[in-house]
């Protein structure tokens, strides 16, 4: 283990709302970790060295330990493989990369450097879902039913590349529902049918609907949708064999069993990023989950894809 009392140098590779909104207050409140520069040809920070790609980032600050990789996912492969390969330790926003392939390649040549790679499905650190895990964790799932729902607009203002092939549209948020449930439901779960609502002008669905089931027959209903208007709709309920109710609102923030509040904090899913980022900074190790990404990819293999009225600006 190395000596891990001074912390650690961040680079940013992109600079955009997500970084904006999460990650600088998120870094900011990690003692160990210390921003020293961004890459992003369209965008800098203030009073921070800004460069216009990772490369031109790397060679002015040797010195970076690791970077977090904030860029839209068809560009995310590259980037990361690029800082691996300089021995740089590396954060993935979700999801880790555009193909499954990809992400298992930078698997490889993070083991091959040994340095660390962190898939960062932030909403597995959402107050609640710890607990949740943990009283389901000896129970039978019967049933579950997800509803992840949002306003585009407000959430992905103009960005096109949502819409592209890799962009993965509604599944952007989606795979956040999808990372809370793999990661709370005490068996594996598999898709049995998806249907697709795609825009006539973009190649991502904006709005899609999931059956899936487990070894035990449990019956797993998923809805996203991005053309919510309001507050965002992010709720998970399960019912399990025993007449038992768990409710996950709120994307995670708000827990309640039997119709009781256990758990109701305030969003800090960044922070834990961090701070568990570090933690496998200090012991060389990675940690990167697929199987989130790998519930979307069978999405868009198997699902039935369907062309609907609504127009992407």
């Amino acid at each position: 283990m190395s000596d891990f009392s001074s912390g650690f140098k961040l680079g940013l590779v992109g600079v955009g709302k997500i970084v904006r909104d999460q990650h600088l207050p998120a870094i900011a409140a990690t003692p160990n970790c210390h921003l020293v520069a961004t890459a992003d040809p369209h965008a800098s920070l203030p009073d921070l060295p800004a460069y216009q790609g990772l490369e031109a980032m790397l060679d002015a600050h040797p010195d970076v330990t690791a970077v977090a990789i904030c860029t839209p996912t068809h560009l995310r492969y590259s980037q990361a493989r690029a800082a691996l390969m300089r021995g740089k330790h590396v954060l993935l926003e979700k999801p880790p990369g555009a193909t499954l392939s990809e992400v298992e390649d930078l698997i490889a040549c993070a083991k091959q450097q040994g340095v660390s790679l962190f898939a960062a499905w932030h909403s597995r650190f959402a107050p609640g879902v710890a607990h949740a895990q943990q009283w389901l964790a000896d129970r039978q799932v019967q049933r579950v039913e997800i509803e992840w729902k949002e306003d585009v607009r407000v959430w992905h203002p103009g960005q096109a590349w949502i819409w592209q092939p890799g962009g993965m549209g509604v599944f952007d948020p989606g795979i956040n529902a999808l990372s809370i449930a793999t990661e709370i439901l005490p068996q594996p779960f598999f898709l049995q049918q998806a249907r697709l609502l795609v825009p006539s002008n973009a190649q991502t669905p904006i709005a899609a609907e999931l059956s899936f089931t487990d070894p035990e027959g449990a019956a797993i209903a998923a809805t996203f949708d991005f053309r919510q208007s309001g507050p965002p709709t992010w709720d998970m309920h399960v019912e399990s064999s025993d007449g038992s109710r768990l409710s996950l609102t709120q994307g995670g923030c708000c827990l309640m069993i039997d119709g009781e509040l256990v758990v109701e904090a305030e969003e800090r899913e960044y922070q834990g990023l961090y701070a568990r980022f570090a933690e496998l900074i200090a012991n060389r190790r990675s940690e990167v989950d697929v199987a989130p990404l790998r519930q979307v990819a069978d999405a868009f293999l198997y699902g039935h894809r369907e062309t609907t009225d609504a127009f992407i600006e």
